[in-house]
């Protein structure tokens, strides 16, 4: 895992190619590489994680030096291609999977790219061709961003890279002005700054002299796969499958951990390295896993620490509790914010804080739960549509129902009375919605695979639509940069492509029954998880303690700036609207957690302007 920067018909020089993917010194704190001809300039910063020698150094060159390559990711099935490519004749200097993919484009060109099994964003150069090829991976695990200027683009990992190329850079207040947007731009080219784009998720581009020409290379409605029919046998499939996506994402030469919330899905991804181990790893698996990371929120109704401690007991190994501390974070929260670069709808503290003590404790890279949510049915809200799909089927009708209210019943038993009220009122208008009309969303599905998509239920179309442009890529890109700050690596087995092909493949009976959402990972890993955890129907989810916070810690420093004049005149917010509802969450009593996340909602763009936006402006003046 890296950080990338590239120029292709642009004039440059070695000492400014040097300046931008320094700014990415966070994502590639062990090594750094510049190269350069007279057309294209590669830049990288690279993170150690397979052959630490120096063999693995990037920009890296084919034997013949025709093609150059920069890569940010990792490609788990690396060894059988790398076998592959041997047969074919090819030779290797290195053990990384960076000289697989350069020898992968080589043979195949464009066509590797659905031999890889991984997350990656990538540049090859060919010196003969004079031509840049671009690609990211399936479901935009890792970001790749690109500007045009004048007849060249730049490229980068992060956006904060490609503003010392451009002459300025303006905010998109289409996005930061709309919290409606939050989650709707991660999937498109736009981006918060009018000048940049983002390459999108699953798709290549080749630049010339030209200009730039994107394709999309891949979409899971093309690659749905054959299941059984009957659960017993996709309840098998799920499990070999998991367990695979698990084994080769343990294939590391620096010490792998996990970030454990003693959820399902975060449960299911330890409890399975440990398996994995006991059973026999296989080629380049490291066996020293045994490092669990615990955020804790003392005395906050976030707080999780009892059911990783369940799981830790259960495998009999240590756990690291992190205790998230609110000052240390608003002191950070210039640099937490200027590193996270985007808006999002809670704090980044959290997160940041908890990757920053994986690094500190010798770990380099986390196999952690993310994507069984969007794929198999784990958001209570969703789970409504389904009803959509049932018709008049009593039986389903109480399948679904049930796992609903018992999940809702759970998740707000420990709350405070004024939540439950606001949440069960807030539920029911929702519920009402979703049960008498059919889903619609802001914008249309890829018209390619509009037929395809029209065939899923109502249920798999929101979880579709959940993975690939809402929520997903959201998280997707929040945690790359949650943990790149610090210099680690997040691995993520749910969206090994198989499974995401197995999830589209499945109808929702295999997701929600016996009253339990994500039915279909709980029977297939319910003998290597701890049973309190299998059978756990709360949600509380990693956030931030924001109204405990707002009403403590954090209430002098939101007053302060509250009354600054740049707030009182910023044209990213309203003003007085924030600061009436901010001083409602920190004076009222009955403040609700969606009233404190609102807040923060309409602080953000505020926030991201004086800790982001401000100090790049800044640096180009």
């Amino acid at each position: 895992m890296c950080g990338i920067f590239g120029t292709f018909n642009l004039n440059v020089s070695e000492n400014k190619l040097t300046e931008c993917i320094d700014m990415l010194a966070h994502r590639g704190p062990d090594d750094r590489g510049v190269w350069l001809d007279n057309l294209c300039g590669l830049a990288h910063r690279r993170l150690s994680i397979l052959d630490l020698s120096a063999a693995g150094k990037q920009p890296m060159a084919a034997e013949d030096e025709r093609y150059f390559i920069v890569y940010n990711g990792e490609i788990y099935n690396f060894i059988e291609l790398q076998e592959e490519l041997r047969f074919l004749g090819y030779h290797f200097r290195s053990n990384t999977d960076t000289e697989v993919v350069l020898c992968a484009y080589i043979e195949w060109g464009e066509k590797c790219l659905d031999k890889f099994n991984g997350m990656w964003a990538f540049a090859v150069y060919d010196r003969y061709k004079k031509q840049l090829f671009l690609s990211r991976d399936r479901f935009g695990v890792k970001p790749l961003f690109y500007t045009k200027i004048e007849s060249g683009i730049a490229f980068a990992s992060e956006m904060k890279a490609l503003v010392p190329v451009l002459p300025s850079v303006t905010p998109n207040y289409s996005i930061l002005k709309d919290i409606n947007q939050y989650f709707n731009y991660e999937s498109t080219q736009m981006c918060v700054l009018n000048e940049i784009n983002r390459l999108p998720a699953g798709h290549y581009a080749y630049v010339d002299k030209n200009g730039i020409r994107i394709r999309r290379w891949w979409r899971t409605l093309d690659n749905l796969m054959h299941v059984p029919n009957r659960y017993e046998e996709q309840v098998e499939m799920l499990r070999d499958l998991f367990l695979d996506a698990c084994r080769i994402r343990m294939r590391s030469d620096v010490t792998i951990g996990t970030a454990l919330s003693g959820g399902l899905d975060s449960s299911a991804t330890i409890c399975a390295m440990a398996d994995i181990i006991k059973k026999g790893a296989g080629t380049r698996v490291n066996h020293d896993f045994q490092h669990a990371f615990v955020a804790a929120f003392p005395e906050t109704m976030l707080d999780e620490t009892h059911y990783a401690r369940e799981v830790t007991d259960y495998l009999n190994i240590k756990s690291t509790e992190v205790v998230i501390d609110p000052v240390e974070g608003l002191n950070k929260l210039p640099e937490y914010i200027y590193n996270f670069e985007d808006i999002y709808i809670t704090s980044p503290v959290p997160m940041m804080q908890l990757y920053s003590q994986v690094k500190k404790s010798g770990v380099t890279v986390t196999l952690d739960g993310h994507g069984a949510d969007e794929l198999f049915g784990g958001y209570p809200g969703d789970m409504m549509y389904a009803l959509l799909d049932v018709g008049t089927d009593k039986e389903s009708i109480h399948q679904i129902l049930t796992t609903y209210f018992g999940m809702m019943s759970e998740s707000i038993t420990n709350r405070s009375q004024s939540y439950k009220k606001y949440y069960i009122d807030f539920m029911a208008r929702h519920l009402a919605k979703k049960v008498l009309r059919v889903p619609t969303w802001d914008r249309p599905i890829d018209r390619e695979c509009q037929d395809k998509f029209n065939k899923l239920g109502h249920f798999e179309r929101v979880l579709y639509n959940s993975t690939h442009t809402t929520i997903l890529p959201t998280l997707l890109r929040n945690y790359d940069r949650y943990s790149m700050a610090s210099g680690v690596e997040i691995r993520m087995p749910f969206l090994d492509y198989r499974l995401v092909q197995f999830a589209f493949s499945i109808s929702w009976k295999a997701k929600l029954h016996g009253g339990y959402s994500k039915s279909i990972i709980r029977d297939a890993l319910k003998d290597i998880i701890p049973k309190g955890i299998v059978e756990r129907k709360s949600k509380i989810g990693f956030n931030t303690p924001i109204v405990e916070w707002m009403k403590g810690p954090w209430k002098e420093w939101l007053y302060d700036l509250m009354e600054s004049v740049d707030f009182k005149q910023s044209s990213m917010i309203n003003a007085k609207q924030t600061r009436a509802l901010t001083e409602h969450v920190i004076c009222s009593d009955d403040a609700s957690f969606p009233e404190g996340e609102k807040a923060w909602e309409m602080l953000m763009p505020y926030l991201w302007e004086k800790y982001f936006f401000d100090p790049l402006h800044k640096s180009q003046c």
